[in-house]
């Protein structure tokens, strides 16, 4: 048996502590969404990316969020039973639907997002002002870096 040398440390690997500092944070928030309406994390950032944006398609929000596509089109699925989007057709394409969300998902949106602000002031808080500045600008930073940021076309 060969013994295995590596300077690799899991602990230390940018990206492995930047997921985990995303799925600590996500957590915290995902008991407000659950706990109120049910939603999955993708049904939220479905309905979130809805709401911010407006109007797009499926495509979009993966491409946005970095969803797989099939779990938008569960998420959208149940958004759509749930009465809080709607779905008509693409003018632009006819394979593709575009979402939207109804006025129950405009007024689901505009709730979460309050709680949204509240749960984020809490976070700058707790690691103070000048730090979230930073972090907001480094982050903001690697993400431009991706190749995978930004609206599609359709």
């Amino acid at each position: 048996m060969t013994e295995q040398t590596t300077d690799f440390d899991l602990d230390a690997f940018l990206p492995y502590l930047l997921n985990q500092a995303a799925e600590a944070t996500s957590h915290g928030f995902e008991a407000v969404y659950r706990d109120r309406y049910g939603f999955t994390r993708t049904q939220w950032r479905v309905l979130a990316n809805l709401g911010k944006f407006g109007a797009m398609t499926a495509r979009d929000i993966c491409a946005i969020s970095h969803i797989e596509k099939t779990k938008v089109s569960r998420a959208v699925a149940a958004l759509e039973q749930a009465e809080m989007l709607l779905r008509s057709p693409s003018e632009k394409d006819r394979r593709a639907e575009v979402l939207s969300l109804t006025t129950k998902g405009q007024e689901v949106f505009a709730e979460l997002g309050a709680h949204a602000v509240s749960f984020d002031q809490q976070l700058r808080q707790e690691i103070g002002s000048a730090d979230a500045g930073k972090l907001i600008a480094l982050l903001r930073r690697l993400m431009s870096m991706s190749p995978r940021t930004g609206r599609s076309a359709d």
